[in-house]
């Protein structure tokens, strides 16, 4: 099994000195699901932005693939890593739903032509391609995180990383998503407060702590452990 995700001794410090990561390990293969649980502050969204260099280390290694996550390399990394923000709205910008989801593969270089069928094929795999034409901003909350989905799938990715994701969504499009999520192929990291869709999609988890991965195991252990 493939590594996709090898961090070694990540550290991250504010400008103002204030430590948020402290040295992280974390090893993630090719098709797991990790759930990454704790407290609020407690560094698992830091971690998740220097997976594709939206942040970059104060100290340690981040690797995507083999590959170090920084300078050269960010453009491929970026389409191999794909962040599902907590809300949406933050990800969706284009006045259409086929134009958000091709603007990935665009602006990776494919033609009109080619970006145009691998967005339909992203709105496909999500359920969503009757919506094309539609504003984004005229979608439920819970279309709107699928379209999100698909406009990263639209680049091929090997990990997804999920922030929160079911946010907003009532219950119904909860599980909704994780039956999307569990539908998908791809490496899962998944931030999430929320139990029962964490057992929906992921068998181990994390545990962070300010700034630091306390425990790793198996999500039942875990929970248990931190009576979380």
């Amino acid at each position: 099994m493939s590594r996709i995700v090898e961090v070694r001794g990540l550290c991250y410090a504010w400008e103002d000195g204030t430590e948020a990561l402290r040295g992280i390990d974390f090893n993630l293969d090719a098709g797991q699901t990790v759930a990454l649980l704790g407290p609020n502050g407690s560094g698992k969204t830091t971690f998740a932005l220097h997976l594709n260099g939206l942040l970059q280390p104060s100290a340690g290694s981040v690797l995507i693939d083999g590959v170090a996550v920084r300078g050269k390399h960010l453009a491929a990394i970026r389409r191999k890593v794909g962040l599902v923000f907590q809300d949406s709205d933050n990800q969706l910008f284009m006045p259409t739903v086929l134009e958000d989801v091709a603007f990935a593969p665009l602006s990776a270089g494919l033609s009109p032509e080619q970006a145009t069928d691998k967005a339909i094929a992203a709105l496909r795999q999500v359920g969503m391609e009757s919506k094309s034409g539609k504003a984004p901003w005229h979608l439920s909350s819970g279309e709107k995180k699928r379209v999100a989905i698909a406009g990263i799938l639209a680049s091929d990715p090997l990990l997804l990383v999920l922030d929160e994701p079911t946010t907003f969504l009532d219950p119904p499009g909860q599980r909704s998503l994780a039956t999307l999520l569990a539908g998908l192929p791809q490496a899962k990291i998944l931030i999430t407060h929320d139990m029962p869709f964490a057992r929906s999609l992921a068998a181990e988890a994390v545990f962070f702590q300010e700034g630091s991965i306390t425990a790793r195991g198996s999500l039942e252990q875990i929970v248990t452990q931190f009576d979380w």
